[in-house]
């Protein structure tokens, strides 16, 4: 017990990252999902399929892989693009990420919002920027937020990742207090600090 307890300050530490990176991943994901998803519902074509491709690769390839490429293979095509602030790597990579799959969610929040809707504030004189700020988004804002809990529930969790590049959150201290203690009890706690901060997130969420 007394050893659980000697690590918990150091898990804490890990905590404070992973949090913070969750909630400006989700947030900044949350703010460019939204103009992706204006895009993809465009009749723009050139701006829908730009939109378009851009969910498809976020969507379709592994976060780490996007992880590594941003932190290791972008600076051998770009040395100019190097990011040395690991915290920074991972915000950046998370949160076009999160975009991507955001988007699709707002996407169909708006396209959910029955037509009569756009009817009447084309009536009232609306164009269409007035429309979508002032009538359709507000409306489509509370269908999302059970979408963007779990959003941010599996950012939570797939921000373990981001030990593979020496960040120090939670799975990294982790990692490091079970390789000098030799001692894997440190998984048991880690884990429940998971459970603690996810339940704290989705109580918050239904609220």
């Amino acid at each position: 017990l007394s050893k659980i307890t000697g690590w918990i300050p150091a898990l804490l530490g890990g905590a404070k990252i992973t949090i913070l990176l969750t909630l400006a991943a989700v947030s900044a994901g949350t703010v460019f999902g939204l103009f992706l998803a204006l895009g993809k519902i465009s009749k723009n074509k050139i701006i829908n399929k730009i939109s378009g491709a851009y969910i498809f690769f976020f969507r379709g390839t592994p976060l780490l892989m996007q992880l590594y490429f941003l932190y290791f293979g972008l600076p051998k095509l770009f040395p100019v693009l190097t990011l040395r602030n690991k915290f920074l790597a991972a915000f950046i990579a998370f949160g076009l990420n999160s975009a991507a799959y955001m988007a699709e969610y707002i996407r169909a929040a708006i396209q959910s919002i029955d037509k009569g809707q756009y009817e009447a504030s084309k009536v009232l004189g609306m164009n269409y920027f007035q429309t979508m700020a002032l009538v359709v988004i507000p409306q489509s804002i509370r269908r999302l937020i059970p979408s963007i809990g779990n959003e941010f529930i599996m950012v939570l969790k797939d921000a373990s990742l981001v030990s593979l590049i020496a960040l120090e959150d939670i799975t990294k201290i982790t990692r490091s207090i079970a390789s000098s203690s030799g001692n894997e009890l440190v998984y048991l706690p880690a884990m429940v600090l998971y459970l603690i901060i996810t339940a704290v997130f989705s109580f918050a969420f239904n609220k």
